[in-house]
């Protein structure tokens, strides 16, 4: 009978709140490790959005539920959520379940702290420092600044702040006020945070200035150049060029060197957005691709991408060694950050930051590489461009696929046309919108939702 009561505050109680939790684990391990990473199991149970809300019963209502009620939310939760950790899992940058880092993200949600100062947190800001200077030895300084942020877009919006208060240190006070019109350079194929964080920054999208990429995707440094002599002409200051290190579609890898080249000769921010290819630096048969990331000012990696350390884990990565992230972020405020605490203030982090509260992504990043250490992630990224290679020559000898472009260097992924989709409306068609789309289709939900059969349709983007 007590299992079947409402499920009030259970912080009296603790032998309830360890059965309570205990459960939880089971479902979890049941549900989303043990099931969710299965061959044999779906990668997801599809449903249009409105079956979804009614199976979920998503109101919140006065009244507390039984917890017996409450675990088979949890359970509907993880059902009716797609398992990124399955190995037929292609449709983002992101995917796999390492258990080590699961582990470091179990840990950090229970203990549910912020990074912002030492007192609060000890073993996570020396933990962070450590893992930032691990990334940044990887990239080829052995010093520099750096913090995790929530997500590789405010890593890029972070190294376009940076460069503007270098170049203007009068705009953190007088704001846009002080500043000339300014430009920014970007290849076409670049993530769209970098227009985003131009319109979030006051810059304006027309700052924004777009480079052409050659045929394989990369950033043509010739036309860099042209494209800040114009931008000159029109009586704008050049500030930063953002080059990718594994483009979104493409997978490409822009020419570091030689757009460090651009940037030295114009005095510009070198800001290289390596949130999927940074990880790449950890092999020693691959990183060439990386060739000049050492002459960066700035980079944004995300070991969550391809290393599969779990969202989030982004790290935005200085080679400066002035202070700048405190000096352009910094409010002091005197509540948090006195300067009379009894240990070393230089490690209260949080004025680097425009966060206050910031949560801490180190933690599973570290637990893993303490488990595979260097040499097993270099392995996993190893066999990742094995993967492509191996399916690029298997993709050749089927038919009803299509090839769209090689990987050149093995550093992109192919592009696939399978067959079993060639039927499907084109999503662009005008006539085709929302529910219309499903309905004249409901096959293509059953396709997203099915279990995996002897024929592998697989679309895959680099």
């Amino acid at each position: 009978m007590a299992a079947s009561r409402p499920l009030t505050a259970l912080d009296g109680d603790p032998m309830a709140v360890e059965a309570l939790l205990r459960d939880v684990f089971g479902i979890v391990l049941d549900e989303a490790v043990r099931k969710g990473t299965s061959a044999s199991e779906k990668v997801c149970e599809w449903k249009e959005p409105e079956e979804l809300k009614q199976l979920l019963d998503l109101e919140l209502q006065s009244q507390g539920e039984s917890r017996e009620r409450i675990l088979e939310r949890c359970r509907a939760v993880i059902h009716y959520s797609v398992k990124t950790g399955h190995p037929r899992f292609f449709n983002q940058l992101f995917s796999g379940l390492d258990p080590h880092a699961l582990a470091g993200r179990i840990i950090t949600e229970t203990l549910n702290t912020s990074q912002y100062t030492y007192e609060i947190a000890p073993v996570f800001v020396l933990m962070e420092e450590e893992v930032l200077k691990k990334l940044r030895a990887l990239v080829g300084w052995n010093s520099g600044d750096g913090v995790f942020c929530p997500g590789g877009s405010i890593s890029n919006m972070y190294a376009m702040n940076l460069a503007r208060y270098q170049r203007y240190p009068d705009c953190k006070q007088r704001g846009l006020r002080a500043l000339p019109p300014l430009a920014l350079f970007t290849s076409k194929e670049c993530h769209y945070s970098i227009s985003k964080g131009a319109a979030f920054l006051g810059l304006g999208t027309d700052s924004v200035r777009v480079v052409k990429a050659d045929e394989r995707g990369k950033m043509i440094p010739e036309d860099l150049e042209r494209q800040i002599s114009l931008a000159e002409a029109e009586g704008s200051v050049p500030f930063l060029v953002s080059a990718t290190s594994g483009t979104t579609v493409l997978g490409a890898f822009d020419p570091l060197d030689a757009i460090a080249d651009v940037c030295q000769r114009h005095g510009l921010w070198f800001h290289v957005d390596a949130a999927w290819g940074g990880s790449v630096l950890l092999s020693r048969t691959h990183r060439h691709l990386l060739d000049g990331i050492q002459r960066a000012d700035s980079v944004a990696w995300n070991p969550h991408k391809l290393l599969g350390a779990g969202l989030q884990c982004s790290a935005l990565l200085l080679r400066d060694t002035s202070n700048l992230l405190k000096r352009c972020h910094g409010s002091q405020a005197s509540y948090l950050f006195q300067q009379d605490k009894f240990y070393d203030v230089a490690l209260d982090t949080g004025d680097k930051v425009v966060q206050c509260g910031r949560r801490v992504d180190c933690l599973k990043l570290w637990l893993m590489w303490k488990a595979q250490g260097g040499q097993g992630l270099e392995q996993r990224i190893d066999q990742a461009f094995a993967l492509t290679r191996y399916l690029v020559e298997e993709i050749k000898k089927r038919e009803g696929f299509e090839l769209v472009m090689e990987p050149a260097g093995e550093e992109g992924e192919p592009r696939l046309q399978p067959e079993a989709v060639s039927g499907l409306p084109d999503p662009a068609d005008s006539n085709l919108r929302g529910s219309q789309a499903s309905s004249s289709h409901p096959s293509l939900g059953q396709r997203l939702s099915s279990p995996p059969t002897t024929r592998k349709s697989i679309s895959i983007t680099g």
